[in-house]
């Protein structure tokens, strides 16, 4: 089933925090409280303001319904390496818990790949945690290497 892609609008926000709560990592850094924190508020209206970054949602529809299944960012980067060439950073990647192992995720990627092509990426790139197993494999059977140890420090207050 084809899948209808369009940038993220406020009003998806409490579905898209669902998704990112939905296991065992999200669960303990995202707030689905209600109303939605304003934070994600105020980091949507920065991604929307910002044209080297896109939060994508990923729906479908059946019987006159239309449904978010999936979401993620998009952000494109610069670089001097490589010929000054670009990147495009995938990050945020989830698939609604009912609607998983049917081919969605795939679809998502594959237009995320082609949309980085359109905006010029010879690169296009993403980190994954560790435990995130399911994850890491779907990632390799997509075609993405490990080629590259990934670091990062969380800044505390």
């Amino acid at each position: 089933m084809n899948l209808i892609y369009r940038n993220a609008e406020e009003g998806d926000l409490s579905k898209l925090i669902e998704m990112l709560a939905d296991d065992q990592l999200g669960a303990d850094r995202e707030d689905s409280s209600t109303p939605v924190n304003q934070a994600y508020i105020d980091a949507l209206k920065v991604i929307s303001d910002d044209p080297n970054n896109e939060l994508i949602v990923a729906e479908r529809s059946e019987n006159s319904e239309t449904y978010i299944i999936g979401m993620l960012q998009l952000t494109y980067i610069p670089y001097l390496t490589y010929k000054g060439s670009w990147r495009c950073l995938i990050e945020g990647v989830r698939v609604h818990k009912d609607h998983r192992s049917k081919g969605y995720g795939k679809q998502l990627f594959e237009w995320s790949i082609k949309r980085a092509k359109v905006r010029g990426c010879n690169i296009v790139q993403l980190t994954s945690n560790k435990q995130r197993s399911d994850a890491i494999r779907f990632y390799n059977d997509l075609g993405f290497k490990a080629s590259h140890e990934g670091f990062k420090l969380m800044i505390e207050d």
